[in-house]
């Protein structure tokens, strides 16, 4: 009796040893500082935007609504917390993230090798989108070219703007938010308005816009990224979002979320759902 007890003792010592020496060598690599905090609090904090319907907007009484915020609500889910959401928008999103003022980022932003040496941005990509303009029925722009030497309205933060800058010699005028800049172009202090093919949408089917078009072959198609802190990529943290979006798009999740917002539906999901199916499902 008493050597079995020994036996099982020493073996449950070298068990725990073996695990000590993991532990050691992952802390060393992961503190995994923003996933413990979260745990401990019982709080997700998570940045959202709140000026790009049906992505992230406030609805008539004043809440975040949408369908990056219904992500974050899975992700608060799948955790076991509670949901706090932060406003950001693409100038600060990233900062924000930083310094700590929220533990994820979810809002709508593309994946980019830059970003991605200053945030935790991991895969497979949940959403894509290119870069189209909004623009008065009555000009008739056919071409990227018609832009040249003409005023058009951007919005802060957004990668587009240079490229449509150097490409078309446009003469971005930035705006902080996206109604600012929208109503910029109501108001006719531009020409057209640069943004993501996938926002523009949206508003021409809102009805709001019934004077106005999308013209041009959107351009630039680029994946969007959510992000953990940099510190985090390859950790717990890291990790488990790669889990999320991988079922999001396997599942069919993000395809059901863009019927509940309306969002017209996007190749891309479609296409990842097919490829990363089940191979024994019927």
């Amino acid at each position: 009796m008493v050597k079995r007890i020994l036996k099982s003792t020493v073996a449950a010592v070298a068990v725990a040893a073996v695990a000590a020496v993991s532990t050691v060598t992952y802390a060393a690599e992961c503190t995994n500082d923003t996933w413990k905090k979260v745990m401990e609090r019982g709080t997700l904090v998570v940045g959202v935007k709140a000026d790009y319907k049906p992505w992230g907007f406030r609805d008539s009484s004043g809440n975040l609504v949408g369908m990056e915020i219904d992500m974050a609500q899975d992700v608060a889910n799948a955790m076991g917390v509670k949901l706090e959401l932060v406003p950001v928008q693409s100038s600060n999103r990233m900062q924000f993230l930083e310094q700590g003022n929220i533990d994820l980022m979810i809002a709508t932003m593309s994946d980019r090798k830059d970003r991605r040496e200053i945030v935790g941005i991991v895969g497979p990509n949940y959403y894509t989108s290119g870069t189209n303009i909004m623009a008065p029925k009555a000009l008739g722009l056919k071409s990227w070219e018609d832009l040249r030497g003409k005023p058009v309205c951007g919005k802060q933060g957004a990668f587009y703007n240079q490229i449509v800058e150097e490409r078309y010699g446009a003469q971005i005028i930035a705006f902080t938010g996206n109604a600012e800049a929208k109503q910029a172009l109501r108001d006719k202090k531009c020409i057209a308005w640069v943004y993501d093919d996938s926002s523009i949408g949206s508003d021409l089917a809102s009805g709001n816009w019934d004077d106005f078009e999308m013209p041009l072959n959107s351009e630039d198609d680029n994946p969007w990224g959510l992000a953990v802190p940099l510190a985090e990529k390859s950790c717990v943290f890291g990790n488990f979002m790669t889990g999320m979006q991988y079922n999001w798009l396997q599942s069919g999740r993000l395809i059901e979320l863009e019927a509940k917002w309306g969002i017209k539906p996007t190749a891309f999901l479609a296409a990842q759902k097919d490829r990363l199916k089940d191979w024994l499902a019927e």
